[in-house]
């Protein structure tokens, strides 16, 4: 697969790397939005500080380089970042995740539906056989945005990762193919990143 583009656009909202520059904003903010993403995010349930923001920043750069997660801040046609999403490669060869999350005064305007077509439509121009979204089975908002996608919902599991405070424990996970794909599973394309 190739790495993807560092700048995505639908001609409403932009989707840009997250910058070294960024920590002030981003503390800001996740701050004015705890109470809505502590539901969900864990990263959010105990307040989150200037150096959680310089820590992702940071881990967010480190990933991109090692082609392991590729973070965007999700920027508002007036020029606010709105949130965050990204694609993930954590679901095995050929094929990544999309993850997304909008903050509390920018929700409601289709932009993490948005995003999450974006990212689908990089990870497919990149070489990605499949993709998915993963989502706690109590969060109704974030799984009606790969449904409106038209992602095959595959299945409900116990989640590997820690939630937010209203988390079940349980995940739906749905997937969309590549265009010309045969099966939900899909063969994997290529091998690793390509630098391009």
């Amino acid at each position: 697969m190739q790495i993807p583009a560092e700048t995505l656009s639908d001609g409403v909202i932009l989707l840009r790397r997250w910058w070294a520059g960024d920590a002030e904003l981003l503390h800001r903010l996740v701050n004015e939005s705890l109470d809505h993403l502590a539901p969900w995010m864990p990263w959010a349930v105990d307040g989150y500080t200037e150096r959680d923001a310089r820590e992702f920043l940071t881990l967010t750069r480190e990933s991109w380089l090692a082609a392991e997660t590729f973070d965007y801040a999700i920027v508002a046609p007036d020029g606010a970042v709105a949130g965050s999403c990204g694609l993930m490669a954590r679901i095995g060869r050929g094929g990544l995740e999309v993850g997304y999350w909008l903050a509390k005064a920018y929700t409601g305007r289709g932009w993490a539906t948005r995003a999450a077509r974006l990212l689908t439509d990089e990870a497919f121009r990149v070489g990605a056989n499949r993709v998915e979204i993963v989502h706690d089975v109590a969060n109704h908002r974030s799984g009606a945005v790969p449904a409106r996608l038209g992602f095959t919902r595959l299945d409900e599991r116990p989640t590997r990762l820690p939630g937010g405070t209203a988390a079940t424990g349980r995940v739906a996970v749905w997937r969309k193919v590549a265009p010309g794909g045969s099966s939900l599973g899909g063969a994997p394309r290529g091998g690793g990143w390509v630098r391009g």
